[in-house]
C-alpha cells in the first residue's frame, strides 16, 4: 500500500514540506508528484477534481484528501512523535483549514517560489512519479 503526495512543485515551502516527509517517512510509504506534472494532472482528473486546484493533496486507500485533512493524514504515517499530528483532527475542520489558506494564502511571499519544479536527488527519485 502506498500513499500518492501532490504538491506544488514550484513553492520552496511546499518542497521543503516533501522533503521533511521523505526524511521521516523510513517505510518509504509515501510517493510524489508536483501537481504542475503530467502524472499529476492526470491523477486529479482521474479523481474528478479540477486541475487547477491549488492545495496539497493526499490519495490514499482509493480516496483524495486535500489541505489540512492530507496533511493531518500524512502526520499520522511518519516515524517518531510527528504521528501525535494527527491529533490536531480535534479541531473543527473549517479552522483546521482556514490556518491551512491562510498559510497557502502566502506560500510564495513568506517563503518565495523556483521558477521550475525540483528534481529528486539519485536516493529519492525512485519516490517520484513521472
Amino acid at each position: 500500500m502506498t500513499g500518492i503526495i501532490l504538491f506544488d512543485g514550484v513553492c520552496n515551502f511546499c518542497n521543503g514540506s516533501v522533503q521533511f516527509i521523505i526524511k521521516r517517512d523510513q517505510n518509504k510509504y509515501f510517493k510524489f508528484a508536483s501537481l504542475q506534472s503530467e502524472v499529476g494532472a492526470k491523477l486529479l482528473t482521474e479523481y474528478g477534481v479540477n486541475s487547477s486546484l491549488d492545495s496539497f493533496v493526499l490519495i490514499e486507500d482509493g480516496k483524495l484528501y486535500t489541505k489540512s485533512e492530507a496533511a493531518l493524514r500524512v502526520c499520522r504515517s511518519l516515524n517518531g512523535l510527528w504521528k501525535w499530528g494527527y491529533a490536531f483532527r480535534i479541531i473543527p475542520l473549517p479552522i483546521r483549514n482556514w490556518i491551512y489558506d491562510m498559510i497557502a494564502k502566502n506560500r510564495y511571499r513568506w517563503f518565495g517560489k523556483r521558477d521550475s519544479c525540483m528534481i529528486p536527488s539519485k536516493e529519492d527519485q525512485e519516490r517520484f512519479l513521472v
